[in-house]
């Protein structure tokens, strides 16, 4: 009995210390800007789900495109319905790992300079990325900020010709989220 005992504990500390290395969020923030000749167009979305092991480094971002708000009602309609398709693709995926940081660096306070690839996979298109950011460890979690570029020709992305030329073809992302234990 005693031996059994031993081995639930052990088994037991395993998984805690296995959870204790990832780390989530449900509430991240991913804002994107298009600085075209016609218009500036601005979005928000603030319901981001992300993790992030730091034991390997591995992340990903999963994010609902109809969860994007604009400050014009008809930019977010032209955006669900013309550009993004989001009936057809609903989310966008961001799969990495970032590549410059250690399991000691992010068990230990302090701000350290990030360097991240991955898969971006949007509108049913995947392409590799790669963006430098900052982590931000602290007791409270995790702050993850990171800003990268994408051309939408690359995700297949098209804008109409009545707008060509006045729409920005490349857009600016910006990710700022902050990741808890996932035990906590």
């Amino acid at each position: 009995m005693r031996n059994i005992t031993i081995i639930l504990i052990a088994l037991l500390s395993i998984a805690i210390q296995s959870n204790a290395q990832k780390f989530i969020t449900k509430s991240g923030n991913i804002t994107f800007y298009s600085d075209g000749p016609l218009e500036k167009i601005e979005a928000r979305n603030t319901q981001v789900n992300s993790a992030l092991d730091i034991k390997t480094g591995d992340f990903v971002f999963k994010v609902l495109m109809k969860s994007f708000v604009f400050e014009k009602a008809l930019m977010q309609e032209h955006f669900n319905e013309n550009y993004v398709e989001s009936d057809k693709f609903p989310v966008a995926i961001l799969k990495g790992k970032v590549t410059n940081i250690s399991y000691d660096e992010f068990s230990t306070k302090g701000k350290y300079d990030a360097f991240v690839e991955g898969e971006l996979t949007m509108h049913g298109e995947t392409h590799k990325i790669t963006a430098n950011g900052t982590f931000d460890i602290s007791k409270k979690g995790i702050v993850g900020i990171s800003k990268f570029k994408i051309e939408l020709a690359d995700y297949n992305i098209s804008i109409p010709g009545a707008v060509t030329g006045k729409i920005a073809e490349e857009i600016e992302i910006s990710v700022d989220v902050m990741l808890k234990p996932l035990n906590k």
